[in-house]
């Protein structure tokens, strides 16, 4: 019984080796709605004219940009980054294989397109991929909603130089330095008559005269072991120590960190910790503005701080688009009186959030008479009025800078008489009468943003905005699996996060 169901069992025909007389085309395997026909056709449709600037006339044939550039965006698509993964599926991937027209260039060719061809370019490229999805209604860029993200670098996560590190092993050079000259002076008044030099601000040559000076009026005398051992070593270390100093400091720049693997990266603390001990790791700082879930600018920075990316990232999509944005909202990290002065002058609407303005809407807050912003302020008379109604007159302006240089003018307010008030206790704890200070530009800014904010399109800015870029960042951080960059150096970052926002375009629009 057995054998006869097995003689009834029938297969379809199976041979590998089988010889066809018509080979099936490329063409017919693939899905007229796949993602790589969109990705052939939008490619197709923009000019890449910058791109052909990078080729020479002359000499040997070349792979065709085009086809280049439509096989890295499909392959950043298809979560494919690695150039030697990509050769591989020019060679196996029907998809790869029709996009590219059987043409298999390999993982160094693919590799310097991207690195050097793709340099300075891939932007104007971005922008007309943008606009022809403004054409076909899915994009506003008008109305855009801004936020940031930190992605590692690929760099060690040990090697790392501090700015402060740096300056402390400096400051440690010139007070042993000093020790050294006030000894000799001790010890031979003769030989160091001269004036005293200012060690503060050291160089190379400076610490190799110096301790030449130190080095022969010590010639003959009797000095301590010690004093002989830290002499010898600072001739031998400390110029060469105080040129590397100036090397790493030049890197540096602005910044307080660099990775000696990558030294456009900046140590930053991530969200993504896998040791949970709120460790520093080598990063990039991805800012992006999106419409309807679509990438319509994308910059790099290697500060870590969101609120000193807006003026930059603003004016990026300026140089994409030969215009400003109407609005912006974005969260609370972009709020600043800078960046408020920066919108107001480009004339874009402000919907950009301030520190604490959720919690100016609740009941304690408002409740808290004490607090400085809760307190009455009659800016007809320029006078403040304390909890108990006494008039706080003006003393005086204290002038700050933030680190991005700008200037803020805060001004003070002090009470005539604090003493004997019931509420002194809640109201002020220090000695003599209490004094607020007053930011009141920053105070007329946070007024308007407030309107705008609890306004009509303020309210559905609002919401909109979680749903609109944080789940760009969830589709290519989650989905995509990309959470660190894959080549090293802040222009070719640029070009990674190019084409991974090239390739979300055309994904979503294929969706």
């Amino acid at each position: 019984m057995n054998n006869n169901n097995k003689d009834n069992l029938v297969f379809k025909d199976y041979n590998p080796k089988q010889i066809m007389l018509l080979p099936p085309s490329l063409e017919e395997l693939i899905e007229a709605n796949h993602p790589v026909r969109v990705v052939n056709d939008v490619v197709d449709r923009i000019s890449i004219e910058p791109l052909l600037k990078h080729y020479k006339p002359g000499g040997t044939s070349v792979y065709h940009p085009r086809m280049l550039l439509k096989v890295l965006i499909y392959g950043y698509l298809s979560n494919i980054f690695s150039s030697r993964k990509l050769e591989t599926a020019l060679k196996e991937n029907i998809h790869f294989m029709w996009l590219a027209a059987m043409n298999k260039p390999d993982h160094n060719t693919i590799a310097r397109f991207r690195s050097e061809r793709l340099k300075d370019v891939l932007k104007a490229i971005f922008a007309q991929i943008v606009m022809l999805l403004v054409e076909e209604g899915l994009v506003n860029i008008k109305s855009i909603y801004t936020d940031g993200t930190k992605i590692e670098a690929q760099a060690n996560k040990y090697s790392f130089v501090w700015g402060k590190a740096i300056k402390t092993s400096k400051q440690r050079i010139a007070q042993q330095l000093d020790e050294l000259w006030d000894y000799t002076q001790k010890l031979t008044q003769q030989e160091l008559a001269e004036e005293k030099p200012d060690f503060k601000q050291l160089d190379s040559e400076k610490v190799k005269e110096t301790i030449n000076k130190i080095d022969q009026a010590l010639q003959g005398k009797q000095i301590a072991k010690k004093v002989k051992q830290k002499l010898n070593y600072a001739k031998k270390n400390w110029p060469d120590k105080l040129n590397e100093y100036e090397q790493k400091q030049v890197i540096l720049g602005k910044r307080n960190s660099y990775s000696k693997t990558d030294h456009d990266a900046t140590f930053m603390r991530m969200k993504e910790d896998h040791m949970l001990n709120g460790q520093l790791k080598p990063a990039y700082n991805w800012q992006i503005s999106t419409s309807n879930q679509f990438l319509v600018n994308y910059t790099i920075h290697q500060n870590p701080t969101d609120t000193l990316t807006l003026k930059p990232h603003l004016q990026s999509y300026e140089n994409l688009y030969q215009s400003y944005p109407e609005s912006i909202c974005a969260d609370a990290g972009y709020g600043s009186e800078e960046n408020y002065q920066y919108l107001e002058e480009k004339h874009i609407d402000n919907y950009v959030k301030y520190n604490y303005f959720h919690k100016e809407q609740t009941k304690k807050w408002q409740q808290d008479f004490f607090r400085t912003d809760n307190l009455h302020y009659n800016e007809d008379r320029d006078i403040v009025y304390c909890p108990m109604g006494q008039p706080m007159a003006r003393i005086g302006n204290r002038k700050s800078k933030t680190s991005s240089g700008y200037q803020q003018i805060y001004a003070q307010y002090q009470a005539k008489n604090c003493h004997g008030c019931p509420l002194r206790g809640q109201c002020y704890k220090g000695k003599g009468n209490r004094i607020v200070e007053i930011n009141h530009t920053l105070r007329k800014y946070k007024q308007k943003v407030r309107e705008n904010l609890k306004s009509e399109k303020g309210l559905q800015h609002r919401k909109q905005r979680p749903a609109d870029v944080e789940a760009v960042f969830a589709a290519i951080k989650h989905n995509k699996g990309f959470r660190r960059f894959m080549l090293r150096g802040i222009d070719k970052v640029e070009i990674e996060a190019g084409l991974l926002a090239i390739a979300h375009n055309l994904a979503k629009k294929a969706a």
